[in-house]
């Protein structure tokens, strides 16, 4: 995507732009069209997705005790259909949508953090997030979001190392430790600081195949990470 500046953003009660991408929510889906150059090699980007959720939340939660860092699950379950144009790609599946905002920017804040999201044989959705401070702190936050609008606590299981990265980051993912030993099932994105991956873990006695992330923040911070950003990600006015 493109970093832009605030003359490139445009938003309303149901809509929101940033240069030639936006959102605008219909009524019952939220519609995501994009438009965009990939990078380094500029390749178009172009498409739209429709999420819709059979239930949205309204719920917020600080991620560690000084609030400056805050996430709110609006559609943990959803549906989504992706149609693109370039490159030619069309599917369905299972959505979530989250959002994160903070009061400085998140490097500052996080040594390590590592996120998960599974979806359980109920329709729930089980997200966790395990955090570890510059201050050497760890924050742990384990929520289940149930089909009839609940949301209620569990226990995550120890913290389990997952196998590092291309670019040598450790990982890991809170698993029960009465299951198998969690594995990578496929990365997704693989950066210097950032990793997105499929991991079988064990969540409330299922076997399931989560959604996993981890940031590291002293790549992140470090001055050469920070001299390579721009050629994935442009910044224009």
């Amino acid at each position: 995507m493109t970093e832009r500046s605030r003359a490139s953003i445009e938003r309303s009660a149901t809509h929101f732009r940033v240069g030639p991408s936006g959102l605008e929510w219909n009524g019952s889906e939220l519609i995501i069209r994009i438009d965009e150059r990939s990078a380094p090699i500029p390749v178009a980007v172009r498409g739209t997705v429709r999420l819709a959720a059979p239930r949205w939340f309204d719920w917020q939660w600080p991620l560690d005790p000084s609030g400056r860092h805050r996430w709110g699950p609006l559609a943990p379950a959803s549906r989504i259909a992706v149609n693109f144009d370039s490159p030619g790609i069309q599917w369905q599946g299972h959505g979530y949508l989250d959002s994160n905002e903070g009061d400085e920017p998140i490097e500052a804040r996080y040594d390590e953090w590592d996120w998960s999201r599974a979806t359980l044989a109920d329709g729930s959705s089980a997200v966790v997030y395990d955090l570890r401070t510059r201050d050497g702190a760890e924050h742990l936050i384990a929520k289940r979001f149930l089909p009839d609008g609940g949301v209620s606590d569990f226990d995550p299981g120890p913290r389990q190392a997952l196998a590092r990265t291309g670019w040598r980051i450790g990982r890991s993912i809170r698993s029960e430790a009465d299951g198998p030993a969690p594995r990578i099932a496929r990365t997704l994105e693989d950066t210097p600081f950032y990793v997105r991956s499929l991991a079988e873990s064990t969540v409330d006695g299922q076997q399931v195949l989560s959604v996993h992330e981890t940031l590291n923040g002293p790549r992140l911070r470090s001055a050469l990470v920070r001299l390579m950003l721009p050629w994935r990600m442009p910044r224009l006015r």
